[in-house]
C-alpha cells in the first residue's frame, strides 16, 4: 500500500490504496514508518535533500480503516500512542524538507499526516478535518493543538462539535496549511517545488526547521529566538553550501549548493 521512489534527491512516498481512499489501517503506518525511515537513511547519505508524501487516486487519506474493528476490543490508546504518535515524530524530524500534496477527502489521521509536514499544499476542493463527531469520538492526531493553534479556539470547537470540513481553499485562508492549486494542477506544481528546493541549502533548510521548532515547542520570545539564529548561522557559516551561497552572489552567477 505504501510506496516509495528516489530520484534526483527527492524522496516520494505514497499513499497507494486508491480503492479504499488510502484509508490506513496499523499494517499501512507500519509500512509508512518503514518508508520514512528508509527516506532518512538515504538522506543520511546525501542522496535525499527533499521529501513529498502523497496519496494516489481521489483522496489523500480517509483517515483509519476501521472495517472490521470491534469497538468494544479496541485498543485505542496503543493505535494512537503506539502507533500513531511515533510516526508523527519521525515524520516532523525528519532529516530534510518534507513537503506534502493532498487531494479529495483528508480525514482523521489522515489529517494527522499532513499536520506532521513541513509544508502543506491542498486542492482547491480537497475536503479536510474532524468527521468524529458522527463517530462518538474526538479529533486526534495532534489535531486539538495544531487546530487551536492555527485557527482558535471558537473556530476549533466549531468544526469539532459539528463534524463540517474545511475546504482546501478554505483551510489555506484560516491559516491551516499553505497553499492551494486547483486539484489538477496540484501534483505538478508541488513537485516543482519540491524539486526546487531539493537543490537548495539543505543544511540551511535544517537548521530553519529546527528554529521553528524550538520557537514552538519551547515558545521562545524575540530575543531567545534571534539568539538561536545568530549560533545556528554560526554553525551555518562552516559549510560549504554557505560558502558557495556568498562566492556566488560575489560572481553573480546561480549557487550550486550540495546539501552540505
Amino acid at each position: 500500500m505504501i510506496s516509495l521512489a528516489i530520484a534526483d534527491g527527492v524522496a516520494e512516498v505514497v499513499l497507494d490504496a486508491p480503492q479504499k481512499l488510502n484509508a490506513v489501517d496499523p499494517a499501512a503506518l507500519a509500512e509508512l514508518s518503514e518508508a520514512y525511515d528508509d527516506a532518512a537513511a538515504a538522506a543520511s547519505r546525501g542522496e535525499v535533500r527533499a521529501l513529498l508524501l502523497r496519496g494516489e487516486g481521489r483522496a489523500f487519506c480517509a483517515g483509519r480503516d476501521i472495517s472490521g474493528v470491534d469497538p468494544a476490543e479496541d485498543d485505542v490508546l496503543g493505535y494512537l500512542g503506539g502507533t500513531v504518535t511515533p510516526l508523527m515524530q519521525k515524520m516532523a524530524a525528519f532529516p530534510a524538507p518534507t513537503f506534502a500534496a493532498a487531494q479529495g477527502a483528508t480525514l482523521g489521521v489522515g489529517l494527522g499526516l499532513l499536520l506532521a509536514t513541513d509544508v502543506v499544499y491542498v486542492a482547491e476542493d480537497a475536503k479536510l478535518g474532524s468527521p468524529f463527531a458522527n463517530l462518538g469520538a474526538t479529533l486526534d492526531s495532534g489535531g486539538h493543538w495544531y487546530f487551536t493553534e492555527r485557527l482558535g479556539m471558537h473556530r476549533t470547537l466549531d468544526l469539532i462539535y459539528t463534524a463540517d470540513l474545511l475546504t482546501g481553499a478554505e483551510a489555506v485562508r484560516a491559516g491551516l496549511f499553505s497553499r492551494a492549486f486547483p486539484a489538477d494542477e496540484l501534483l505538478e506544481r508541488t513537485r516543482q517545488t519540491v524539486h526546487r528546493v531539493a537543490q537548495g541549502a539543505t543544511s540551511a533548510f535544517i537548521a530553519s526547521k529546527e528554529l521553528v521548532a524550538q520557537i514552538r515547542d519551547r515558545r521562545l520570545g524575540l530575543w531567545d529566538s534571534m539568539d538561536a539564529e545568530n549560533k545556528a548561522q554560526a554553525a551555518l557559516c562552516e559549510s560549504a553550501d554557505y560558502r558557495e551561497g556568498f562566492k556566488a552572489f560575489q560572481e553573480k552567477r546561480k549557487p550550486e549548493f550540495s546539501g552540505r
